[in-house]
Order: C-alpha cells, then sequence, then structure tokens
C-alpha cells in the first residue's frame, strides 16, 4: 500500500507544485503540507526527505519557467499571455514596494517572498522590470524553495505529530496553511480600513 502511494504521490506531488509555480492559484503550500502529513505516519525511512526534494524541485523549475517566459515577454513587441497574467496578479503598490526593496536588498527580497503568501509575485515583477538574467534569478530563487518547501513540511509534521489519523493530520495542515495565507489579505483590508 505504501508504495503504490509512493510510486503516485511523489509524481503527483511534483506536477501540482510546479502547475501551481506556473498558475499561481493552485494551493502549494497546503499540498506540501499534506504530503508530509501522509509521510510522516509512513514506515519509509525517506518520506519526509522525498516530499521535501520533489517539492522544493518542482517548485524552483516552476519559478524558472515562469520568468523564463516573463523574461520572453518582456522582449517581445507584444508582451506575452504569461507575462500578462503575473502582472495581473501584482497589484501597483505592491509592485512598487517590490522594486524598492529589491534594489535595496537584492536578493535576500527573493528569498523571503517565497516565504510570505502572495509575495512571490510582485518580486519576480521587479525582478523582470530590473533586467535581472535568469541565471541570477535562479542563485535567488533555490534557497527560497528550499526555504518554502522546509517550512510547509514543518507546518505538515506539525499536524501530523498531534493527530494519530494521517487524515486528521491533513485536515488541520490545510487549515493552518489556509490561515496563513490568509493572514496578509485581512491585514491589508484592516490597514485600508483604518487610512479610509
Amino acid at each position: 500500500m505504501e508504495s503504490t502511494q509512493q510510486a503516485f504521490g511523489y509524481p503527483t506531488l511534483f506536477l501540482l507544485v510546479l502547475a501551481g509555480a506556473l498558475v499561481p492559484v493552485v494551493p502549494t503550500g497546503a499540498l506540501v503540507s499534506s504530503a508530509a502529513v501522509v509521510a510522516f505516519h509512513q514506515t519509509a525511512p525517506f518520506s519526509l526527505l522525498l516530499v521535501f526534494l520533489t517539492a522544493s524541485l518542482a517548485a524552483f523549475l516552476g519559478d524558472a519557467a515562469l520568468y523564463w517566459l516573463g523574461r520572453r515577454g518582456m522582449g517581445s513587441k507584444n508582451g506575452s499571455r504569461w507575462l500578462e497574467a503575473i502582472r495581473s496578479r501584482a497589484p501597483e503598490d505592491r509592485l512598487t514596494q517590490a522594486q524598492e526593496k529589491l534594489a535595496g536588498h537584492g536578493v535576500a527580497v527573493l528569498v523571503l517572498s517565497r516565504l510570505v503568501p502572495a509575495g512571490r509575485i510582485p518580486v519576480m515583477l521587479a525582478c523582470l522590470m530590473a533586467k535581472w538574467p535568469l541565471r541570477r534569478f535562479a542563485r535567488g530563487n533555490l534557497p527560497a524553495c528550499l526555504a518554502w518547501a522546509v517550512t510547509y513540511q514543518l507546518i505538515g509534521i506539525l499536524g501530523g505529530s498531534l493527530f494519530s489519523e494521517p487524515w486528521e493530520g491533513v485536515l488541520a495542515a490545510i487549515a493552518l496553511t489556509l490561515l496563513i495565507s490568509a493572514i496578509p489579505s485581512v491585514w491589508r483590508r484592516v490597514r485600508g480600513t483604518r487610512a479610509a
């Protein structure tokens, strides 16, 4: 049973995280946390390591592909659908803020952007507008993807350790990751209400 889960689970996790990096509407953090819960409850010795490697590699490759598509769009006369899709996900004020932080702190901002819900796209756009080569973006994005995978895997391990049944841990991990994802938008609304 576990070998069947692994045979389908890791490729599925890889494809879903890759798709989530390319189309930033898939809750990839919840996927990684859920996979970590299941791996925590398995007897295979390297299950958690395989979840980490699978998730971080898929996130890295997906980000690199999205950045490459964005660079192609920046270089073409008419832009591209991918660049427009990325641009539509970044409000103007957040893009300006990302550009200022990127100019001041460089790669550190790229690493932190992967850990902040909805922070990756504005910083990626700022990198595109600063005309970072793909190689420079990839060097900064690698530690970002590793830190992201570790963070969401730890959430899954926490959920898995609190409950004896994997499905209970999966529900807890999904709830926690969705709560973490909602905090920035709630905070912006509260700040906007106070300013008004």
